[in-house]
């Protein structure tokens, strides 16, 4: 690793992990913040929650979950959170390589007596560790949260753990496939549309498995992998998709490092 392309990495990226990291804290504050009113109103809220048609609930992970618990709602919130996730991970994941490609100052890079290998992994540390900071974020307005607003009402903190620490391998899946997807297309002038066509095509993936029963479709997407009404229900994840993710994860990896340390790299002409 070189410490210099880490640190620029990473300062580059500060911005924007700022700006992520109050996004998704807002979305927990304030959709959490009407648990309270959602809670008092129990048997009113399930009566209009088993009026929808379960298609509709099972779209958006509502089917199966008391809303008027503290994990029942939270994992309606969480949904939420995961999408934002997503975005930013798979955001991350497309520019590793290809901003520098598209200004044509890779060049620039590759001049410096540094391996392809040691520049990769440099990237590569300096995006989880800007995800990290979005994590721990997530993880502290998480706890805060569900205190400031459970009204006293209990809940597994066993089970939350499980679900925040599900944050780490979902990220490194958009992650990583991003950089892969982004080494394997000649050249990625804006990583916007990539980024948000991998997270909200893996979410209707998820929402389309769900409503079909397709037990193919759920193997493809970490929506599915790290579904939150699972991890509440039965408190643990699903093994033989967790593990898919992190298959998908290595072959993405190991993928990343084979097509950049052969990849014909444009050049200032």
């Amino acid at each position: 690793m070189s410490t210099n392309i880490y640190l620029h990495e990473f300062r580059t990226r500060l911005q924007s992990v700022i700006i992520w990291s109050l996004a998704v804290m807002a979305i927990i504050f304030v959709y959490f913040s009407l648990f309270p009113s959602f809670a008092d109103q129990a048997a009113l809220l399930n009566k209009m929650i088993a009026n929808f048609p379960p298609d509709f609930l099972a779209a958006f992970g509502m089917n199966g979950v008391d809303m008027s618990t503290v994990m029942g709602f939270f994992s309606f919130v969480f949904l939420f959170v995961q999408i934002c996730l997503a975005i930013q991970a798979a955001n991350y994941g497309f520019g590793l390589v290809s901003i520098e490609e598209s200004e044509l100052t890779v060049d620039f890079l590759l001049s410096k007596p540094v391996t392809r290998a040691h520049i990769l992994t440099s990237k590569l540390l300096a995006a989880f560790t800007s995800l990290t900071i979005t994590n721990i974020v997530v993880w502290i307005s998480s706890f805060v949260v569900i205190s400031l607003f459970r009204s006293g009402r209990e809940y597994e903190v066993r089970t939350l753990v499980l679900l925040l620490a599900s944050i780490v391998i979902f990220q490194l899946f958009f992650l990583t496939v991003g950089v892969v997807v982004s080494l394997l297309v000649k050249r990625v002038r804006n990583v916007t549309p990539y980024a948000m066509a991998l997270a909200f095509g893996s979410y209707v993936l998820s929402a389309f498995s769900a409503m079909l029963g397709d037990t193919l479709l759920e193997k493809i997407t970490p929506f599915k992998h790290f579904d939150p009404n699972y991890i509440i229900r039965n408190g643990a994840y699903d093994r033989p998709l967790v593990a898919i993710s992190i298959v998908i994860i290595v072959v993405s990896l190991l993928g990343s490092y084979w097509l950049y340390t052969r990849r014909d790299i444009p050049a200032v002409a």
